[in-house]
């Protein structure tokens, strides 16, 4: 199970990554989410200029037994999001890097390092 250490997570199975502007950041789903929903088909995201509160749901994942709801990791607006979504596998294939879901402008960037780090995400799913 593939886990970065630079990235923030969730107990609902999401990651966070800061960029370099510390304003804006992307969110996915968690390689270990992923595994478990098995073969990605679809996934519904909410449009760019929606404003998130923390834990609001942004959209689904569906999989061919499943759907799951994405819920937000901080409160935020969506700036955008990834158009490689058009192929739902990639979130499967590639969740941290390809397979990002949006791009957010986060309302509080300190809210972000609130979020489990690598250690305490393992420890919660048990590795």
């Amino acid at each position: 199970m593939t886990i970065l250490e630079d990235l923030r997570y969730t107990k609902d199975h999401e990651w966070i990554k800061l960029l370099e502007d510390g304003s804006t950041a992307l969110v996915g789903i968690t390689d270990f989410a992923q595994s478990e929903l098995g073969d990605i088909v679809f996934v519904e995201l909410k449009s760019a200029g929606t404003k998130l509160k923390e834990h609001e749901v942004f959209g689904t994942v569906e999989a061919v037994k499943t759907v799951a709801d994405l819920f937000a990791p901080v409160a935020g607006e969506i700036l955008e999001l990834n158009t490689l979504l058009d192929n739902a596998e990639i979130v499967n294939q590639d969740p941290y890097n390809d397979g990002w879901l949006v791009k957010i402008k986060v309302d509080d960037p300190a809210a972000v390092h609130a979020l489990l780090d690598a250690a305490a995400y393992r420890e919660l799913i048990g590795e």
